[in-house]
């Protein structure tokens, strides 16, 4: 059986409609929400009801991937019947003993509210990259090219700047959907155990299959 991967529909219903109905004729009978099915497009109501029509056809779990969509991991969460994981920032309070630390793509906007909804204690230390650095601008800005090398400078950079602020911190959280390719080298960067939302759906979907 063919499975269909879908992401970033950022509530797009018409367009996620011609997906659906594009990989249906291809011949896909599952279907993977890979992250961000709302956001800031116009229909998040329909898509919602699209995704629950795919959940009473045997999807198991959902998952978005923009670690800001944490804000609305409630109301999804309560809107859908089976596991919702909208985001990094999820690891939060899982790793609270471990004293977490985060690196987002932008620390003035990633506020309390935020991390309160992703379930973080109060006061976790939060470093945002260089708001003038050529990954902020290509993200931010939607710029259709990416320098890769820059962009782990950047990210280790933001990760080492975390650690030497705050050194008890015992773990690092990248909350962006850009950043787990750059996760290894933040490690060998801090020295410290570095999660992100690919580990996060990892661990998720290992516990969810472990079930009985």
């Amino acid at each position: 059986m063919k499975t269909a991967l879908i992401t970033d529909v950022h509530a797009n219903a018409e367009a996620l409609q011609a997906v659906l109905a594009d990989a249906r004729a291809r011949g896909a009978g599952a279907y993977a929400f890979l992250g961000d099915f709302v956001g800031y497009g116009a229909d998040p109501a329909a898509v919602v009801d699209t995704v629950r029509a795919l959940v009473a056809d045997g999807a198991v779990a959902l998952t978005t991937s923009c670690g800001f969509l944490a804000r609305w991991q409630a109301e999804l969460q309560a809107a859908l019947p089976v596991p919702v994981w909208t985001s990094a920032l999820l690891w939060l309070p899982v790793l609270a003993a471990q004293r977490p630390g985060v690196v987002t793509v932008d620390g003035a906007a990633l506020d309390a509210a935020v991390l309160r909804a992703a379930g973080a204690a109060p006061g976790v230390p939060v470093q945002g990259i260089h708001p003038g650095s050529a990954l902020a601008r290509t993200l931010l800005d939607d710029l259709p090219q990416l320098d890769a090398v820059a962009a782990e400078a950047t990210v280790v950079d933001a990760a080492r700047a975390l650690c030497a602020a705050w050194p008890d911190t015992g773990v690092v959280v990248l909350e962006c959907t850009n950043m787990p390719p750059y996760r290894d080298a933040v490690a060998r960067a801090c020295g410290r155990p570095v999660h992100d939302v690919m580990t996060l759906v990892h661990a998720r979907w290992a516990a969810l299959a472990a079930r009985p």
